[in-house]
């Protein structure tokens, strides 16, 4: 392989999707996409029922459960969505399943996390750092894994941490077809950087390239960054719309060019979420 400062622009380590498909054959996942039908349909089955016997009107059934419809409305490609969530959901009612997309799905084997935001009913993500394609990160002469214990969720995720390498590459692809139509969304890289980190004289990178070829990119400089604070670095905004819905939106981070060995960089992952403009 070389080492972390290689002249050729290093082999790509392998992708956390990658990985994913291995243990989650395409046959796995059609079951687990007609069991969601099948839930779905029971729990809506049951609002009926409950509406049913809550008016004690047969008449009264259709209007009680519009207004249910309307209270609890799920979010863009939600089912498409929750194929890949790694517990079964509780579909016995569309509240308590609302509820539980408010608080927050672990996906793919605890690499992606989705939620919606309340205010706009719109799907939210965060792809973890094992999620992420990053260079050299399988060799622990160059990084580091560790768990991180989330305290608003009471769950463990796993963070990368630089120790060593003058070649920095993070890329992640996101399927566009999951952001909720007509919002405007920002994707931000979640990052710390430690006390003793150096080598980050040269500004960093962060790029989006949209399936038609469009990209956002502006650098960034660490050297100034707060120590010891997780910190949200912007890369880019997005819209999804009919023209650019189809296809993978591609996420960068990366500074190869000086030369210079970097370490002190602690990655916890990318969100895309609704800008909040109030």
């Amino acid at each position: 392989m070389g080492t972390g400062c290689s002249v050729d622009k290093p082999s790509q380590s392998r992708t956390s999707e990658e990985a994913t498909y291995r243990n989650n054959p395409q046959s796995l996942e059609k079951e687990k996409g007609s069991n969601l039908d099948e839930l779905k349909s029971k729990a809506v089955e049951k609002e009926a029922e409950k509406a049913k016997e809550e008016t004690g009107d047969g008449a009264k059934l259709y209007e009680v459960s519009s207004k249910k419809a309307i209270q609890v409305k799920l979010p863009h490609n939600c089912e498409a969505i929750l194929r890949e969530a790694d517990s079964p959901l509780d579909w016995s009612s569309l509240d308590k399943l609302y509820d539980q997309l408010l608080t927050g799905v672990s996906l793919k084997q605890k690499r992606k996390k989705y939620w919606i935001e309340k205010k706009s009913n719109s799907n939210c993500f965060m792809l973890l750092a094992r999620y992420l394609s990053i260079t050299w990160s399988e060799n622990n002469l160059y990084w580091k894994w560790s768990s991180l214990k989330e305290t608003s969720t009471d769950t463990a995720v796993d963070v990368a941490e630089l120790l060593n390498v003058c070649w920095l590459e993070v890329h992640a692809n996101f399927n566009m077809a999951y952001l909720s139509p007509g919002v405007v969304y920002e994707v931000l890289f979640v990052i710390m950087m430690r006390d003793t980190s150096s080598g980050w004289d040269v500004p960093v990178n962060v790029r989006l390239t949209f399936p038609n070829g469009i990209k956002q990119e502006h650098q960034e400089n660490f050297k100034t960054q707060p120590r010891g604070l997780w910190m949200e670095i912007p890369v880019g905004e997005v819209v999804s719309t009919p023209d650019n819905n189809a296809g993978q939106m591609e996420i960068y981070m990366y500074e190869y060019k000086d030369g210079k060995w970097k370490t002190g960089l602690v990655i916890k992952g990318v969100i895309i979420r609704p800008i909040n403009r109030s």
